[in-house]
């Protein structure tokens, strides 16, 4: 062997590891839907907002916020955390726009999960407590996803890659630097 092989094969090897942790990034927690669905177009002012993520929250510390079109904070800030949900009550909402949920989200493991979302509030002409009606029933909205089975299947197909360019990087050490041969030469004497 040349006497910068075991610096190669550290290389090969810290290379190999590197690309193994490329695709944990991909399992980091993420907002697997909300109430109300972002960018949605609602009549009814929600009660609540509901963010569920992909890992449990922390008990403490998340943040949510929501601010009507005027920029007004609209939330009545009882903010509740049960596993993977965040709840946070609502003020009725009586103006027509576009309000803003934005939200940190802390987990005991990871960093923190910050971001934003809208969806469109249209308020009827007054204000009045809806009357139930008789009505074929409607499949409930479960909000969307965002990452869902798609993102799952990339991280295994991340996954996936990222053995078969380990496993190519062990046969080429293997290869270049004869690693695991067992037929070695003896010195001669």
């Amino acid at each position: 062997m040349k006497a910068n092989s075991p610096l190669r094969l550290l290389a090969a090897l810290g290379l190999s590891a590197l690309v193994l942790l490329i695709p944990s990034t991909a399992f980091a927690n993420s907002v697997m839907k909300t109430d109300p669905i972002r960018g949605s177009n609602i009549s009814i002012s929600p009660s609540a907002i509901t963010i569920t993520t992909a890992t449990p929250l922390s008990d403490m510390g998340s943040t949510i916020t929501v601010l009507s079109p005027n920029g007004d904070q609209v939330d009545d800030g009882s903010l509740a955390t049960t596993g993977m949900s965040a709840v946070l009550g609502m003020k009725p909402l009586t103006i027509t726009g576009v309000y803003t949920v934005s939200y940190t989200l802390l987990t005991d493991n990871e960093d923190p999960l910050v971001g934003s979302f809208t969806f469109f509030f249209n308020a009827p002409g007054s204000i009045t407590q809806p009357t139930p009606s008789p009505s074929a029933s409607a499949p409930a909205n479960t909000g969307v996803t965002n990452g869902g089975l798609g993102s799952y299947t990339f991280v295994i197909i991340l996954d996936v890659l990222a053995a078969m360019v380990f496993m190519f990087l062990v046969w080429y050490a293997k290869q270049t630097f004869g690693i695991g041969s067992r037929s070695r030469k003896k010195p001669r004497k």
